[in-house]
């Protein structure tokens, strides 16, 4: 690679709540950038319209800032390479798309959903390997352009080579290959011109001068599509880091989940965790500082980081690890701005206005809020009384109520986001 300056990147997609594992990310990009004397950019990654959400978007952004992982070029604060969201970027990969097509790396294909659908069952009674079967692959051009400007619908498709292998040379792994064979035609441009993740991706990387890709580990079996568009445009490559996933304190180390662990950073802001905790906490997730210290700053973390330090062992979400560290942080303070952050904390105008309609129609007078607001700041509700009847409502039973709370337990879990719409 040649000697360019280091810039890095975060590009969550807007969908839910802002989540740790975003800030995970985010810290070590920032982290890498700031010491280099780099970029940090944020990119919205929301070609997903349907899931797409603005008020998701700013809360990410606020999430953000109140850990102190500001971004030199984003979508708020502008940059040479804007714009920095990618539904405003789609005649740039519409473009890129049709000079794949014109070079012969790409291809259209005409295959129905139907037609898909069906090959999808085929394999899977026949036990064979999922993926296209590149029926559109060898259309001569001409056949290709007169079904095309007649109107039959299409995407386009990456060629990935047939024979031979992908290989990855990852700045925390070393070599990974992996064989062609295994790899289908990825769809690049989709036929309602919206791209895939895949073609977007690289593109925006590449137009935005992103010189390091530091992302979570789930991304290395996509990393041979992206490789292979670097060359098919005849680009350079960035450096390729994938940082371990964080895991569950369970005993199957299982990726962080919303069933096991608060995964929302607004859960932990407004539980009361300091964001320089927070950050200190995900900076141990994946770097060991040395000499057993654990509690350090993000100027200490700039000053102090390598890959080098980067352990690949599934870094353990621990939540009482969290508090303890919060509590060396909050025993710091001294009691005025502990004062302070304890009225941001309970003088939650948000919170307030949300319990406000709730009780409202109690009220007599305004002391009468105290104790009808009392349950939303103090619950402590008794399970256990009346034989354990709280929960079981007449005509159930017990084992019926763990039945269907396990089942909207599973529900809740396979959620991307909480919003109304969604209950």
């Amino acid at each position: 690679m040649t000697n360019r300056p280091v810039r890095t990147r975060i590009a969550p997609s807007p969908t839910g709540d802002p989540h740790v594992g975003t800030a995970y990310i985010a810290l070590f990009n920032y982290v890498y950038a700031k010491q280099h004397g780099g970029q940090f950019l944020l990119r919205i990654e929301d070609t997903d319209q349907a899931r797409a959400r603005r008020d998701s978007e700013k809360a990410i952004m606020d999430s953000l800032h109140w850990l102190g992982l500001s971004w030199d070029e984003g979508p708020d604060v502008g940059g040479p390479c804007g714009p920095y969201r990618q539904s405003e970027r789609r005649d740039i990969y519409e473009k890129h798309a049709f000079e794949l097509l014109e070079k012969g790396e790409a291809y259209r294909c005409f295959c129905t959903n139907e037609r898909l659908n069906q090959l999808r069952a085929y394999q899977k009674a026949a036990n064979t390997p999922p993926g296209y079967d590149r029926l559109c692959r060898n259309l001569d051009r001409e056949e290709s352009d007169r079904r095309a400007a007649a109107g039959e619908p299409y995407v386009i498709r990456l060629k990935m080579p047939l024979e031979g292998d992908s290989v990855m040379v990852d700045q925390l792994r070393g070599q990974i290959v992996r064989s062609y064979r295994e790899l289908d035609d990825q769809v690049l441009l989709k036929s309602d011109r919206f791209p895939t993740y895949h073609l977007a991706n690289v593109v925006d990387d590449h137009l935005m001068g992103i010189t390091h890709v530091i992302r979570a580990e789930e991304w290395i079996p996509s990393t041979p599509k992206h490789i292979r568009l670097y060359e098919a445009f005849g680009w350079e490559a960035p450096q390729w880091i994938h940082m371990p996933l964080l895991r569950n304190p369970d005993k199957t180390r299982s990726k962080i989940s919303k069933r096991k662990n608060p995964v929302s950073l607004l859960f932990y802001k407004e539980y009361g965790v300091l964001p320089e905790a927070l950050v200190n906490f995900l900076a141990l997730m994946g770097f060991s500082f040395g000499n057993d210290v654990e509690k350090f700053t993000l100027q200490e973390m700039i000053q102090a980081f390598s890959f080098e330090k980067v352990s690949l062992g599934g870094p353990v979400f621990d939540l009482e690890k969290l508090v303890w560290l919060n509590g060396l942080y909050l025993r710091e303070m001294s009691p005025q701005s502990l004062l302070d952050a304890v009225q941001g904390l309970w003088l939650n105008r948000g919170y307030f206005e949300k319990i406000m309609p709730l009780v409202q129609e109690r009220m007599s007078t305004l002391t009468d809020f105290v104790d009808l607001s009392t349950f939303f700041f103090n619950c402590q509700l008794d399970y256990a009384t009346e034989d354990g009847k709280l929960l079981v409502p007449k005509g159930r039973t017990p084992a019926e109520m763990v039945a269907l709370f396990e089942e909207l337990v599973e529900a809740i879990d396979g959620m991307e986001d909480y919003h109304v719409e969604n209950l």
